[in-house]
Formats: C-alpha cells, structure tokens, sequence
C-alpha cells in the first residue's frame, strides 16, 4: 500500500452501522454524543445519495436498532430524500463480514470504501474493520460514532483499527469530504444538519 492517499468518492462508498441496539446503547460512553453524531452521519450519507447498511446483533436478545438511529434510516431526510424502508442486517458472528447475508448485500453495491460506526468499538466494530481490510476494502472509522462501555476499549480499539490500515475520522469530516465543496448539491442539508 505504500503512502497512498485515501479519499472518499460517495460514488464508491457504503455506510456500515453496527449494531445500535436499544439494549447496548444504555452502557456506552458518551451515549448521548453518540447517538446524536450517528444520527447525523446517517441522514448526511443518505442526503448524498450514500447506500446505509446497519445490522443488529442477535435481536433478540439485544433489542432492535433505537429509535432514534431506525428514524434516520426511514424519515425523509431532504426534498429529494424522502422515506425508505430499512431491514437490518441480523447477524451471531461479531464481524459482520461473518455473516453471508451481509458481505452479499456489500458485494452486490460494489463499493469499495467502507465507512464504519458502530458499538461496541472493540468487539463487532473493530473485527468488522479487520476483515473489510482483509478482503481489500477501503475502510473509515468516524471515530465520534463509536463506542464501548470504558474509553480504554476504544482507544485501544481505535489504535488496532489504525495499525490495521483503516482512517480515523469525524462524521462532520466525513460528509463534507463527500460533498466536495460549496456548490455541490447537497451543500445546504449537509450544512444545516452539522450545526
């Protein structure tokens, strides 16, 4: 790989979001900030026309995606974006490149640069990220999207991750590097929505 630069490009990316479940998301770090910037990350990439793919850790036992997260996915996001339905990706395997169903869905985009949220940061999100390297996929923490239940877990995570080849990144960064520049469409949602 060398020193090559890596860049978003929306027409090749894909959104992944791990496993926000309602009864995960109550023992996170910084649930609150969590779950306002994967919201954001969220419409943001669907306002761009980025495909969002989010899957749920045994649902049974773990609760469906929260509210909050399950509305971004469906509500109309912009005059253009309007409502869409969304079925989670069920999955047992921690990475989600374990579970066929998944890594079907991703190869049928064919997008090769994968953004990544998720929880908790050093279980499913960091073995979903080592795989999706593994398999030669582009990958990008938004690092303000993640979580576990202690800090050390994700900062050692998010160093693993980082070792391993993926970028560390803000969500904010992320949609504006998408959007390119001022007079993009887009450019006014994406705007407004940060603030």
């Amino acid at each position: 790989m060398g020193n090559q630069v890596q860049r978003l490009k929306k027409e090749d990316t894909v959104l992944v979001g791990i496993d926000f479940q309602e009864r995960l998301m109550p023992a996170m770090k910084d649930k609150e900030e969590l779950e306002e910037a994967a919201v954001k990350l969220v419409k943001g990439c669907r306002i761009l026309g980025v495909p969002v793919v989010l899957t749920q850790q045994y649902t049974k036992g773990l609760g469906p995606t929260v509210p909050a997260i399950a509305a971004a996915m469906t509500e109309a996001v912009s005059e253009d974006v309007g409502e869409a339905d969304f079925q989670p990706v069920e999955k047992t395997s921690f990475s989600a490149m374990g579970e066929p169903a998944f890594v079907e869905i991703l190869e049928k985009l064919g997008r090769k640069t994968v953004i990544i949220a998720g929880i908790e940061a050093h279980v499913c999100v960091q073995q979903t990220v080592i795989d999706l390297l593994d398999k030669g996929y582009t990958v990008f923490v938004a690092n303000d999207c993640i979580s576990s239940r202690s800090n050390k877990d994700k900062k050692h995570s998010q160093r693993r991750m980082g070792d391993a080849g993926a970028v560390g990144t803000t969500y904010e960064s992320i949609l504006f590097e998408l959007l390119k520049g001022a007079k993009e469409p887009g450019f006014k949602q994406i705007s407004a929505l940060v603030k």
